[in-house]
């Protein structure tokens, strides 16, 4: 183990830390550790403060739940987005993918997650009933619907179909560009921002 050979505790348990991101293994977050050891203490108190700004002031849209600075966020507040259309994504993480294409100019609403009765999570888990609120008093005449197509995600897809069928809108999903089983996250700008031009409407599998 890395712990045992390190000579000083505070090195052991900045270690610790960073392991415990996702993605960094010990040998990662030791290398961390040490250049971060390495750098002129403001550097490193201005890194501290960033972090520990983030998680005290940053705030979630109360329109979308996207995260943001201000109640409402900059993709809502923009006048020069397409308010007829609302992008349905499970995480930040896809509104930040589906943004870096630069083919969508519409809205989002954020799940926080997908129905997945395997690690409990339910309907009444996400940003559902938020989501029926919000187009009972919009001007939305299409809803999207660019979530993973995984199991858990065409799942979701065909639960939110359901709950907003008597609105009378037009309901997309990506173009199949995305194979089966992809999350968006993962899916390279040019394939997502094809999928996203080539929308298709949403078939439910049990018509």
């Amino acid at each position: 183990m890395i712990r045992n050979n390190l000579s000083s505790s505070l090195l052991s348990d900045a270690v610790d830390e960073l392991s415990a991101l996702p993605g960094i293994g010990r040998k990662s977050a030791l290398r961390f550790a040490l250049h971060i050891l390495k750098q002129p203490k403001e550097n490193v108190e201005r890194f501290g403060r960033s972090i520990i700004r983030m998680r005290e002031e940053i705030r979630y849209c109360s329109v979308c739940n996207m995260i943001s600075d201000t109640p409402v966020c900059p993709i809502c507040s923009d006048r020069k987005r397409d308010r007829t259309v609302v992008c349905i994504v499970e995480s930040i993480r896809d509104v930040i993918s589906i943004e870096n294409t630069g083919e969508y100019r519409g809205l989002y609403h954020v799940l926080g997650g997908i129905i997945s009765p395997i690690d409990g999570v339910s309907p009444s888990d996400l940003s559902i009933d938020s989501l029926v609120k919000r187009l009972e008093d919009s001007e939305t005449e299409e809803v999207f619907m660019a979530l993973s197509t995984t199991m858990e995600g065409e799942t979701t897809a065909y639960y939110l179909y359901k709950k907003i069928a008597r609105f009378n809108l037009r309901v997309s999903t990506i173009a199949r560009g995305v194979g089966f089983g992809d999350e968006l996250e993962y899916t390279d700008e040019v394939t997502l921002g094809r999928s996203i031009t080539n929308r298709q409407p949403f078939m439910p599998v049990n018509q």
